[in-house]
């Protein structure tokens, strides 16, 4: 017996914890753009890091907000 994808213990963990760094890595960028008055000042370099020893993983991420 297979289980679904929306019931499936591991994806349902998976999307909370990703919906969290969405969440908090949206809040911490606005936060530091408005503090150091970056809005409408052309792009943002920015880098996203995810880690964990025990699967062996270390995905980056890099990309450019438009800051308007």
């Amino acid at each position: 017996m297979t289980r679904d994808m929306e019931t499936d213990p591991f994806n349902i963990s998976m999307r909370k914890f990703l919906k969290q760094v969405g969440v908090t890595s949206q809040q911490a960028i606005e936060k530091a753009v408005e503090q150091k008055g970056l809005k409408g000042k052309g792009r943002l370099k920015v880098k996203a890091v995810i880690t964990s020893e025990a699967a062996g993983l270390q995905h980056v991420v890099e990309g450019e907000i438009d800051l308007g």
